[in-house]
C-alpha cells in the first residue's frame, strides 16, 4: 500500500471497517511523507470517528480535518469548515473516510469535481464479505455502482477488509478470498490489499498477498 496517490479516498457499504482502514493508512503514509491529514466527510455513521484516533495523530503530526461535532452528542450530518482545504492544498497528502454506501458519498461529490482535475487519486472500495448487505460479489457489486453514481467517481481498487470483529481467524480471511476475486472480474478492478488485524499476520502472511496488516482503533466512549 505505499504507492500513495496526493488523496486516498476510502469508501464502502455500512460497517466495512472503512475508518479503522484510513486511520491505519494515514498513520503508514506518515513515516515516508510530510504534511499528511485524515478528512472525515462520514456524515452518516457518528459513532466511529476517525477522532477516536486524534491523539494518535497528534503524535505523529498529521492534521485531522473533520466535522466540529464529531464525538459530540450532537447527531448533525456536518461537513467540516475546511472542507476544501482537501483539493487546494496540493502538499498535503490526504486519506479520505467516506460515509457508508451512497448516501454518504453525496459528501464527497462537492469535491469531485477538482479531484478528477486534479487526477492525482485512488479511490478504494472496502468491502466485507460478512456483513448483510453484501452477502455476495454481486450484491457489494451493486452498492459500488451506487457509490460511484453518487461522488461522481470511478473507483481504482478493492480492499479486501472481510472480517468478524474481534472473532475473525486466519480461516475466515481465507473464506474471503474468492468473493474478494469474483468483485474483481466483475469489477474489472484489481484486490489493491487485503487487510487484516496484526495479530492474524504471521498465520497469513506466507498465504495472502499484499497483506494490509491494521491495529484496530480503540472507540473513545464519553462519560
Amino acid at each position: 500500500m505505499r504507492d500513495y496517490k496526493r488523496l486516498t479516498i476510502i469508501c464502502g457499504h455500512y460497517g466495512s471497517g472503512k475508518t479503522n482502514i484510513a486511520v491505519n493508512m494515514a498513520l503508514e503514509l506518515c513515516k515516508i511523507r510530510e504534511n499528511v491529514a485524515v478528512a472525515d466527510l462520514d456524515i452518516v455513521n457518528p459513532y466511529f470517528r476517525t477522532k477516536d484516533s486524534e491523539e494518535d495523530f497528534k503524535a505523529n503530526g498529521i492534521k485531522l480535518i473533520c466535522s466540529q461535532f464529531a464525538n459530540t452528542n450532537l447527531d448533525l450530518p456536518s461537513l467540516p469548515a475546511d472542507l476544501y482545504s482537501i483539493t487546494d492544498d496540493k502538499e498535503t497528502s490526504v486519506i479520505l473516510d467516506i460515509g457508508g454506501d451512497d448516501r454518504g458519498a453525496f459528501a464527497l461529490g462537492r469535491l469531485s469535481p477538482e479531484i478528477i482535475k486534479e487526477n492525482n487519486y485512488d479511490m478504494y472500495y472496502v468491502i466485507n464479505k460478512y456483513r448483510p448487505l453484501t452477502p455476495d460479489a454481486e450484491s457489494a457489486y451493486e452498492i459500488m455502482l451506487e457509490i460511484e453514481a453518487a461522488c461522481g467517481i470511478k473507483f481504482t481498487g478493492i480492499l479486501n477488509n472481510s472480517n468478524l470483529g474481534s472473532q475473525t481467524s486466519a480461516e475466515d480471511v481465507l473464506n474471503s478470498l474468492e468473493f474478494a476475486d469474483r468483485l474483481s472480474e466483475i469489477s474489472s478492478l484489481p484486490v489493491k490489499a487485503t487487510c487484516i488485524e496484526k495479530r492474524l499476520e504471521d498465520e497469513l502472511k506466507d498465504k495472502i498477498p499484499n497483506l494490509f496488516s491494521m491495529k484496530l482503533q480503540n472507540k473513545i466512549i464519553d462519560g
